[in-house]
């Protein structure tokens, strides 16, 4: 449940109206409740609010906020056109889903709200003396809190969809991503045996990605009918009824009952996520690698940047750790867990190939590979040694000057 709750809080993040729809309800409860105010007797003996000079503040907040509102959407607009153009339209999810952004545009919607509600309010006699008290001391509140978020937006507004900040986003998600991959390799589930002749494939009739594997229905369904669960479409696998979402070790009696049940614990959508999907976003940062080394771009530094940043998360990926084996919770259901080699070919394919012929960057991604190697992760360092000589292999083919290649071959310090 706790996966399926932070699945769907995720989603909403990503929808820009939720937000402001909640600030501009609070508000309207806020502006209503000044009223009650009046119940304090202790409040009587408060300063007597005009209501022109309440009217006069809520008026410049009315003004305002609106025109506030607009010019932020328009810069975040701004934003995610830079951020699809010059990085990949994959990152749009994390740039919509920018808390600053989202609070500076829940803040001006908000405040705009209150002041116009306020001032029908207002204009109508629902307050008193301590009602109007309350509400100019709520009309301060929302003045310090418009002022700040503005300031800390603009310094945001800067930066975002800039290319810097949105590969430092997506490798910042994906490090989550990988995080709690590595507290439960294998989402929960126990390891993937030898699988028997007789099992059954159930494959999807939605044709999409899976997003998220619901692993608590399916330990409940494998209960119920007393089956064994293989899960072979792991979160970012293409669902069609060409691949199939998992093999049942036994029979089932009721099947349409247990195929319609068991297709629902697989949620399937349009596009990937990165929550759930750790090599999503490294292929997104090899997305973006691969248009900063087209020849319309030619852009080696954004390249070297996105190598770091895979070095970075796969070192994380391949480092020992002290913890335990993960529990199992879920005893019928085999999951398999991501392969090295997967995450590589995820990496540094693309980078490999578009940008054999820049010594700068083939440089770089031979460093990359030495660095993953000296982790001490045995499978990790296999892979990191052949994808270093199959990089090598592209640069000789690409790179025209021998002392270029000579400099490649010397920072690939253990493929001979």
């Amino acid at each position: 449940m706790y996966d399926w709750l932070l699945f769907l809080y995720h989603r909403l993040r990503e929808q820009l109206w939720v937000k402001p729809t909640a600030i501009c309800f609070i508000s309207v409860v806020a502006v209503f409740a000044a009223k009650e105010a009046n119940q304090f007797t202790w409040l009587e003996r408060v300063p007597n609010i005009t209501v022109e000079s309440l009217e006069t503040l809520l008026q410049v907040i009315a003004a305002s906020m609106l025109v506030m509102a607009t010019f932020a959407v328009g810069s975040m607009v701004s934003a995610y056109a830079s951020a699809s153009t010059d990085a990949t339209p994959r990152t749009f999810p994390l740039i919509i889903s920018d808390d600053v952004s989202q609070n500076a545009l829940t803040a001006f919607v908000g405040a705009f709200m209150f002041s116009i509600v306020g001032l029908f309010a207002l204009q109508n006699g629902y307050y008193e003396r301590a009602g109007r008290f309350t509400l100019l001391l709520m009309t301060f509140g929302v003045f310090a809190v418009v002022i700040m978020t503005f300031v800390w937006w603009v310094d945001r507004i800067a930066r975002l969809g800039r290319m810097g900040t949105t590969v430092e986003k997506v490798e910042t998600t994906t490090a989550a991503a990988l995080k709690r991959r590595i507290r439960s390799p294998r989402l929960g589930g126990k390891e993937v045996g030898a699988r028997s002749s007789g099992a059954t494939a159930i494959y999807s009739e939605t044709i999409g990605y899976v997003q998220m594997v619901k692993m608590g229905d399916l330990q409940s369904l494998a209960e119920k009918y007393d089956v064994e669960i293989e899960v072979s479409a792991l979160p970012g696998t293409f669902a069609s009824p060409a691949q199939p979402l998992a093999y049942i070790e036994s029979s089932v009696r009721d099947w349409e009952g247990f195929k319609d049940a068991f297709t629902a614990a697989f949620v399937i959508g349009r596009d990937r996520t990165f929550e759930d999907d750790p090599r999503f976003g490294l292929v997104v940062l090899s997305e973006i690698a691969g248009r900063a080394l087209s020849p319309g771009i030619n852009d080696s530094g954004t390249a070297i940047a996105v190598i770091g940043a895979l070095v970075r998360l796969l070192i994380l990926w391949a480092k020992p750790t002290d913890d335990e084996a993960s529990e199992i919770a879920f005893d019928r259901v085999a999951v398999p867990e991501l392969h090295y080699v997967d995450m590589f070919d995820d990496a540094f394919r693309m980078i490999g190939r578009d940008g054999a012929g820049a010594v700068e960057v083939m440089v770089r991604l031979q460093k990359g590979f030495c660095a993953i190697a000296a982790v001490g992760n045995e499978g990790a360092s296999e892979v990191a040694r052949e994808y270093s000589r199959l990089s090598v292999e592209r640069a000789e083919g690409a790179i025209q000057s021998s002392q270029d290649l000579a400099e490649v071959k010397e920072a690939a310090q253990f493929t001979e």
